[in-house]
């Protein structure tokens, strides 16, 4: 039987590619952004399997309005993929005020508020799917962007809570951990801070590390697919071949505990 699923930030990027990846396979989404219009030509397309709702996903009311609108419109909701959000360059020093509570509404708090609103109707047809797009970002920290891992790092401990919690309820909770893809994440949907010369050396170094990974988004259609359609599905799926520098971190993070380990002991 086809899936209904709710997806934000629907309208380029991951969101389009999972979008039409859902509904060439039959299923019914509800494709959520900020522009719908860009959404027109898929309306085209599948007509009555797709319903388009605007949604700033910062306003907590318009999170339970449009999953709400979801689920009176298809009468369920199977699967809600958590995808709206951006990055914000910047080192620590140059990111403002303002900068930082925005990348936290939108990444942290956006993701919150649509699953806070999800999980009474999961609760109530005891069954359901939420996956959180966060990255390698939520794992793991480079420099030039603090406020955007922070952002990420917060989805990944509240939706491990979460996974605990509802467990005996039927719904399952996924984290989606992508690499350095070919998205419009590094273009015009990225932020930066105003620069501070100090910091333009770290700065040439990052673009190097940013640049080395390149995947193609369209491949991951099929991959989310099969996640959907799991019966058991993972806490957490990377996407990507990003295990060198996962292993390099986290063999570092080990060595330094392991080098420290009579010290942390004798804090017992």
């Amino acid at each position: 039987m086809e899936k209904v699923i709710f997806i934000t930030g629907a309208s380029k990027g991951f969101g389009r590619v999972w979008t039409e990846a859902a509904l060439e396979r039959g299923d019914n989404v509800v494709a959520t952004a900020r522009n719908i219009s860009a959404l027109d030509d898929l309306v085209k397309k599948y007509g009555n399997s797709i319903l388009t709702l605007p949604l700033d996903v910062t306003s907590r009311d318009s999170a339970f309005n449009a999953i709400q609108q979801a689920y009176s419109h298809f009468g369920r909701l199977d699967v809600v993929i958590n995808n709206a959000g951006y990055g914000h360059f910047g080192a620590t020093e140059e990111v403002s005020e303002e900068e930082a509570r925005a990348q936290m509404d939108t990444n942290f708090f956006g993701t919150l508020w649509v699953t806070q609103a999800a999980l009474p109707v999961m609760r109530k047809q005891k069954s359901g799917h939420i996956i959180q797009i966060s990255s390698i970002g939520g794992v793991i920290a480079l420099p030039v962007l603090g406020i955007y891992h922070a952002s990420k790092f917060a989805v990944e401990a509240f939706s491990e809570s979460l996974a605990a919690e509802v467990a005996e309820l039927g719904i399952k909770i996924t984290l989606v951990e992508p690499g350095g893809y070919e998205t419009d994440w590094l273009g015009t949907s990225s932020k930066q801070s105003k620069p501070l010369e100090a910091y333009d050396q770290i700065k040439e170094s990052f673009k190097k590390v940013m640049g080395s990974q390149s995947f193609d988004p369209k491949k991951t259609g099929p991959i989310m697919l099969k996640l959907i359609d799991e019966k058991n599905p993972p806490l957490r799926l990377l996407l990507g071949d990003v295990w060198p520098i996962l292993n390099r971190v986290y063999e570092d993070r080990r060595k330094v505990w392991e080098d420290w380990q009579d010290l942390s002991i004798s804090a017992s």
